[in-house]
């Protein structure tokens, strides 16, 4: 080979070796990518993000709200009560045509009313047939109840658990949201929302009843997140069961342990803690709002609201919701009465920051 030859040899060699870098950078990227944007493999694709388009009358800039969500609690969906998937049906038409905005869906848990396969399934249907904004979750006492459920599909509290444990109602929950922890914090629109979630039921200790057990692990975790928040902005954390009263450190039907959670929450001005559980109607029942060092509010149900006797008879028509929006000096905090589509004035509130 010539000399001439071998450098025209290569100069081809390094053009083909470029070619085939270039090649494999994209390759690699293109994985990159790829693994960056695709959900686990175990989450479940609830819906399509749909973004809101705000006008210039209602954004920020013109003193609009920052933020605005809703609420949504006890859903209780469940194939053996139609009327629940019926009410979730009516709160996301309702949701959908509402004329305000809504960047984000919190729901307070008691998602099912067993936490079975099939009731995910039935709220997964319902949740993919609309184009909703993101959904967060947190677990209630009923999303730990498939213990009670026996082999012939039966509740059946002289077999509980039948074979099943409180650890597979955590997986089957957290496989629906693609959560590694079913307690979790978000940033939406530069505001923290924080899911705590009740980390066992009587399979795992019998003796919080129908409370929500915090264990010490996730209290320090909500303890250290509150102090990273160092924006001064309003945070927002979300129960299922609510607080007993002030000095009680909890029971069946309540946050345990209560003394703790409520002295994390001391040294912050601007934090709203929001709560299920008790189904109670936003008209002519029970208090919905308490001001401790925080501000509290307790939501109504979506699949059964109960009056003050915890009676459904009356209000079986009623499905209700609060929405939350956070301006630069104020929260406002509305209840909605999603089957009627109007707004409640018995449940409406304007929190003043400082």
């Amino acid at each position: 080979m010539t000399r001439r030859a071998f450098i025209r040899w290569m100069l081809g060699m390094l053009v083909m070796i470029g070619a085939a870098l270039t090649g494999l950078v994209k390759l690699l990227q293109k994985s990159v990518d790829s693994q960056v944007s695709e959900p686990a493999k175990d989450a479940v694709l609830l819906n399509k993000q749909e973004p809101r388009v705000e006008t210039a009358s209602v954004s920020a800039e013109n003193g609009g709200p920052l933020l605005s969500y809703m609420i949504l609690s006890d859903l209780h969906i469940s194939t053996y009560d139609p009327l629940t998937i019926q009410h979730m049906k009516e709160a996301l038409k309702d949701i959908k045509q509402i004329d305000s905005p809504i960047d984000t869906i919190v729901i307070t848990g008691d998602l099912t009313d067993y936490g079975r396969e099939v009731d995910y399934k039935e709220l997964q249907k319902l949740l993919s047939a609309y184009q909703l904004p993101p959904i967060y979750a947190n677990m209630g006492n009923h999303d730990y109840y498939d213990i009670w459920i026996d082999r012939k599909g039966g509740f059946n509290k002289d077999t509980v658990p039948n074979g099943k444990t409180d650890w597979q109602s955590r997986e089957r929950f957290m496989k629906f949201f693609g959560l590694q922890k079913i307690y979790y914090d978000v940033k939406v629109k530069d505001h923290h929302l924080v899911l705590l979630s009740q980390e066992a039921y009587v399979q795992e200790r019998p003796e919080v009843g129908e409370g929500a057990w915090y264990s010490d692990e996730q209290l320090d975790w909500l303890k250290e997140k509150l102090a990273s928040y160092k924006d001064g902005k309003p945070v927002f954390v979300m129960t299922h069961q609510p607080l007993p009263p002030i000095g009680q450190d909890g029971g069946s039907h309540q946050l345990i342990p209560a003394k703790k959670f409520r002295e994390i929450l001391k040294p912050y001005k601007n934090v709203f803690v929001f709560c299920g559980h008790r189904h109670q109607d936003f008209q002519g029942t029970v208090e919905h709002y308490v001001k401790e060092t925080f501000h509290y509010f307790h939501n109504s149900s979506v699949g059964r609201v109960l009056n003050r006797n915890f009676d459904g008879a009356s209000a079986k028509l009623k499905s209700q919701g609060l929405y939350v929006q956070v301006y630069k000096d104020k929260v406002t905090v509305r209840g909605r009465e999603f089957e009627t589509r109007t707004w409640l004035k018995e449940a409406d509130w304007t929190i003043k920051l400082v």
